[in-house]
């Protein structure tokens, strides 16, 4: 789940640039034949947010740090990443590439609508002026988006920056192979500038995929402040799922896949209850494609080792807009990866206040304050995961939880502010364009 909302546009043209589409082709498009031309003076440097049409908490977050910094952008998205701010904040257009197929529409529908994204991408290229193009991540075409699209921007005159939320995400998938590490040595070499989230992604960068070292630059995970918030309480998030008051409510938050360790935290959920049993678990999140057989087993252990009212099962696609529910009725969140870089759904934890617990993989060592913020535990190590558990709701952070959440928040707002990384990317921008900061 990459947490963002699929949220559909009106009719009378609000998904895309209104003064710069002269002719629309239906629902949110514009004419294939006829790219958008700005008409309105830039105000430098210019740059082209390359969406993927996926990850809106992160698109949005991005979007509002740089207009904040007084750079003019052409956010390139679709319905997917689509929000109301995008169409009235100043120096930013928002250019909606590809509609959002209806629910069960056919295969055929869904790949036109990709390849009419493709077509549009690319004759928005050959006319667009910003001379940046910061690509957030690539679509559906991998190894093409890597290798003959990077090099099409490259010929355009582009420079292009890079954010790499996961430098080999098949590698972390146990799925990597040699044209996969090919086309992402292409990517990165091509890239003039690449941003990650740790040091530990720097490394791997320079280490196995040969990147200057002066090429990456660290910046943090900014923090999700795209969600709608309400006044619901904690309390009011508890009654609607039917958590009463002295029980403890663990979270697992996310697209389901082998690698973030469901089935551990199951084990250790067994291992909680034969102590207590005013513990409750919620899995909130849908299957990943690929990993059909992987949820069909964790149903399956479900339904045969426990009891029905200890676990909320939500596996589906959780809107923003349900989101608050979750994180507000929960008393932490757990993430029991197997391997990890970094994970977003911690940022959003910390946004809400919620405690994390998480196994001591990829980064989490670097974004975790034992005893203040959650606690880690060892890597594939169901009994261990259940006595940090344990030691969390021992702790005074769970028996204050009610005011560290805001303390929670409160940290999260600083470390990993929009701001920082806005200013850190407009430098980035600068030195390439070969300006002063």
């Amino acid at each position: 789940m990459a947490e963002e909302a699929i949220q559909r546009s009106d009719a009378g043209g609000s998904s895309t640039v209104a003064s710069n589409v002269p002719k629309r082709l239906g629902r949110d498009a514009y004419d294939i034949a006829a790219p958008p031309v700005r008409s309105t003076t830039p105000i430098e440097p210019e740059v082209a947010l390359l969406t993927g049409c996926q990850d809106r908490p992160y698109a949005f977050g991005l979007s509002m740090a740089l207009v904040a910094k007084r750079i003019c952008l052409d956010v390139i998205g679709s319905d997917a990443v689509d929000s109301p701010e995008l169409h009235t904040t100043s120096k930013l257009h928002f250019l909606n590439l590809q509609s959002t197929p209806r629910p069960g529409a056919s295969f055929a529908k869904k790949a036109w609508s990709v390849l009419v994204y493709y077509a549009r991408l690319i004759q928005y290229a050959a006319l667009a002026k910003p001379k940046i193009f910061h690509i957030l991540w690539n679509n559906k075409f991998e190894y093409f988006d890597r290798t003959v699209l990077l090099l099409y921007y490259k010929l355009q005159g582009k420079k292009i920056v890079l954010t790499a939320h996961n430098v080999n995400q098949s590698k972390r998938d146990s799925r990597d192979s040699l044209l996969n590490r090919l086309t992402l040595r292409i990517q990165y070499r091509l890239a003039n500038h690449i941003f990650v989230h740790t040091q530990k992604m720097k490394s791997e960068l320079i280490l196995d995929f040969g990147v200057r070292e002066r090429a990456v630059t660290v910046i943090p995970f900014g923090i999700n402040n795209s969600l709608p918030r309400t006044d619901l309480s904690p309390a009011q998030a508890r009654q609607r799922l039917g958590i009463g008051c002295g029980e403890r409510a663990i979270l697992f938050l996310g697209r389901i896949r082998p690698y973030k360790g469901l089935e551990d935290l199951l084990t250790a959920f067994q291992l909680l209850k034969l102590s207590d049993s005013n513990y409750r678990l919620i899995i909130a999140g849908e299957q990943k494609k690929g990993s059909e057989d992987y949820l069909k087993g964790i149903r399956q252990r479900i339904e045969r080792e426990f009891d029905p009212k200890w676990i909320i099962l939500e596996t589906r696609y959780i809107p923003d807009q349900e989101m608050e529910l979750y994180l507000k009725a929960a008393d932490v969140l757990v993430l029991p990866y197997k391997e990890i870089f970094q994970s977003g759904v911690l940022f959003l934890g910390y946004s809400f206040g919620l405690p994390v617990v998480a196994t001591d993989v990829g980064s989490f060592r670097e974004e975790i304050i034992e005893g203040q913020t959650g606690f880690l535990s060892k890597q594939n190590d169901p009994p261990d995961l259940a006595k940090t558990l344990e030691a969390y709701f021992e702790s005074d952070l769970y028996v204050e939880l009610p005011r560290r959440r805001q303390q929670i928040q409160d940290y999260a707002n600083r470390r990993y502010s929009w701001e920082v990384v806005g200013e850190t990317t407009r430098k980035v921008y600068e030195e390439l364009l070969g300006r002063p900061s």
